[in-house]
C-alpha cells in the first residue's frame, strides 16, 4: 500500500488501521508506505506514532511539498512489493474495497488478467461520489474532454484507489500530476486497464487540498502534454 499524505494528522491514524482490518486473514502479506509530502502540521508526530505500534507502516517524508504524484512516486520507489495498491490520504477511500481491486490481478474466475502481453491497471469508479456538487460537476466534464481526446476509455481517472505493478509504474513517463493520467499512460505503454465500482466517502477530517480553477488550468496544460505523448509514440 502507498499512501500520500498532505496535512492529514486527523486522517492517518483512522486509515491505517482501516487498511490493517480490511488486509487481515486475507493471506495476503503487505506493507503500508506512508508518504508524508512535507506536512506542516502534526502528521509527522501522527505518523511516528503509529509505527510503533503497526510493524508494516514505514513512513517517508519529503522536507517540502512536492506534490501528488511525486509523493505517489517516492513510495512506489519505497516499496519492495510486485503489486501496488495506492489510495488518498483523506479517508474519502474505502480501504474495504482494496481486496475486491487485489482479486483482479489474476486469471481465472473474476480476474482481470487475461494475458500477459502488457502492464494491467484497475482503477477503482466512484460511480456515487460523496463531494460538493460543483467538484461532481467539474469532474464530469474533465471526465468527457479527457476521455474523447486521450481515448482512455475509463470513467474516473481521479480515484486515487488504483493497483498496478511496481516495475510497470516505474517505467512510465514520471512528471507533476501524472497521477490523473495513469490509464491512458498505461494504455501507452500497451497495457489494459480494468475499472471496478468502489465506494466514497464524504471527507469527515481535515480540508481538501485542491482548488477548482487551479485543477482546471493545470489539467488542461497537462492533458496536453499527454496528448503529446500518445501521439508521439503512435508516430515511432
Amino acid at each position: 500500500m502507498v499512501i500520500p499524505a498532505h496535512n492529514e494528522a486527523e486522517n492517518v491514524g483512522p486509515l491505517v488501521r482501516e487498511i490493517g482490518a480490511a488486509l487481515a486473514g486475507g493471506g495476503t502479506q503487505y506493507e503500508i508506505v506512508l508518504v508524508d509530502d512535507g506536512s506542516t502540521d502534526a502528521t509527522p508526530e501522527r505518523a511516528a506514532e503509529l509505527t510503533r505500534t503497526i510493524p508494516c507502516l514505514r513512513v517517508v517524508r519529503h522536507p517540502a511539498s512536492r506534490g501528488q504524484s511525486f509523493a505517489i512516486a517516492t513510495g512506489v520507489r519505497a516499496a519492495v512489493g510486485t503489486w501496488i495498491a495506492t489510495l488518498d490520504g483523506d479517508g474519502q477511500n474505502d480501504p474495504a474495497d482494496i481486496p475486491r481491486l487485489l482479486a483482479m490481478r489474476g486469471g481465472g474466475k473474476g480476474g482481470a488478467r487475461e494475458d500477459r502481453a502488457g502492464p494491467l491497471l484497475i482503477a477503482g469508479y466512484r460511480r456515487k461520489r460523496r463531494d460538493s456538487w460543483l467538484k461532481r460537476a467539474s469532474s464530469r466534464v474533465a471526465n468527457a474532454v479527457r476521455g474523447r481526446l486521450l481515448g482512455d476509455r475509463t470513467p474516473d481517472t481521479g480515484c486515487g484507489l488504483k493497483v498496478f505493478e511496481r516495475d510497470a509504474f516505474l517505467a512510465l513517463p514520471h512528471f507533476d500530476h501524472m497521477h490523473r493520467f495513469l490509464p491512458a499512460l498505461f494504455l501507452r505503454a500497451g497495457g489494459r486497464v480494468v475499472s471496478v465500482e468502489v465506494g466514497h466517502r464524504p471527507r469527515e477530517r481535515g480540508r481538501s487540498h485542491y482548488g477548482m480553477l487551479d485543477r482546471l488550468w493545470v489539467g488542461i496544460v497537462d492533458m496536453l502534454g499527454v496528448w503529446w505523448l500518445i501521439r508521439r509514440r503512435e508516430r515511432r
